[in-house]
């Protein structure tokens, strides 16, 4: 039986940036139930990078993330993986109130947000159709490449020692001698401590391993790539209705990538998209500006997996088991993964936090804020 300290189960984004951040101080095992790791919520992502995603109690992570992004080491990559965006949330009448509250919620905080009138919205969104005349512009908000982000984290980690194992669904852990045993569709493996990173199938892996479930929720997300007229424009923000309705944003080719910003919940699995929910984006899209849509390219969906109080979750369950999560990213996960896998690798490893998350208090993501 390979034996390991670690063995991480997921190397998607949540995984596979763990790993990365542990191996050389630890034999890793990183398990994947597909054979390619990233196949679900990683490789489905709208790829932006923005401050105010998730909520202030994000926030921390995601901008602590931003410098290794842009500007990475130069033995991690050699480009950066964001490229610039900025964002414009925008709102109707129903919508203002939503529009001041996000202010609101990041007033005092390095997010910064620009209130623009209608004459600037018009000139950075062509076709504004009337009554959308407020709008927050986050001009820090960047596309990020996840695709090559994934890669280097994977590259990084398999460089430092990690072993990747494919096409190993885990199928029972157990825990003995101080060890756990897993038993995986690739085989046998030992670890001395387990993770959870398995992102939609987090809950699933808890209870294989016996252990507490948290009451993470998969939510599918639904992506429509269009081809519009006019053709979108490269320099068109990421537009964001600020009631949560919608959101959309140029891709190569003159082509838009838009999003009814649904949240169903969903069992884990290889989610499809419904053809209501791309009717539904393309309804509010047409609700909002006045381009036609000459035809739907694709579309695709994902899951987005969120404790009960959607924030993430990072530490050791309360068995004495060796049980570590990492898990709970939502749609976040990528944009913080950086900052997040150093917070997760000093909890995991006991050692002192990173210079990158020193400032950051970890408490608000403690995987047992949900007992008692």
């Amino acid at each position: 039986m390979n034996r390991f300290d670690i063995a991480i189960v997921g190397a998607g984004m949540a995984g596979a940036s763990l790993a990365a951040e542990i191996a050389g101080r630890a034999s890793v095992l990183i398990l994947e139930g597909e054979s390619q790791p990233g196949y679900h919520s990683t490789g489905r992502s709208a790829a932006f990078w923005s401050e105010s995603y998730g909520g202030p109690l994000v926030q921390p992570l995601t901008s602590a993330s931003g410098s290794f992004l842009a500007d990475p080491p130069a033995d991690f990559s050699a480009h950066s993986f964001l490229s610039e965006r900025g964002a414009l949330h925008i709102a109707d009448a129903a919508g203002r109130t939503a529009l001041e509250a996000l202010a609101a919620r990041f007033a005092g905080s390095p997010v910064r947000l620009e209130w623009k009138d209608r004459s600037q919205l018009e000139a950075a969104i062509p076709g504004l159709r009337a009554g959308w005349d407020w709008g927050l512009a986050e001009p820090s908000c960047t596309d990020i490449d996840v695709a090559g982000l994934h890669a280097a984290f994977l590259r990084s980690a398999r460089r430092a020692g990690a072993r990747l194992v494919t096409d190993a669904p885990l199928a029972q852990a157990e825990r003995s001698g101080g060890a756990w045993r897993l038993v995986t569709g690739a085989g046998d493996f030992a670890a001395d401590l387990l993770v959870d990173a398995a992102g939609a199938w987090a809950d699933p892996v808890a209870a294989a391993a016996g252990e507490r479930t948290i009451g993470i929720t998969p939510y599918r997300r639904t992506m429509a790539q269009l081809r519009v007229a006019p053709a979108a424009a490269a320099s068109l923000p990421l537009v964001i209705d600020a009631r949560e309705r919608f959101y959309f944003k140029p891709e190569a080719g003159g082509r838009l990538w838009v999003s009814p910003h649904d949240e169903t919940p969903s069992e884990p699995c290889d989610c499809a998209p419904e053809e209501y929910d791309v009717a539904v984006a393309v309804d509010r899209l047409q609700q909002a500006v006045d381009w036609r849509v000459e035809t739907v390219e694709r579309r695709w969906a994902g899951l987005r997996s969120f404790a009960p109080d959607r924030l993430p979750l990072f530490g050791f369950s309360d068995s004495g088991r060796g049980f570590f999560w990492c898990a709970g990213q939502g749609g976040f996960g990528i944009q913080t993964a950086p900052a997040a896998a150093k917070m997760a690798a000093a909890l995991l490893l006991g050692t002192s936090p990173d210079p990158m998350v020193a400032d950051i208090d970890p408490t608000p993501y403690r995987a047992t804020r949900f007992i008692g």
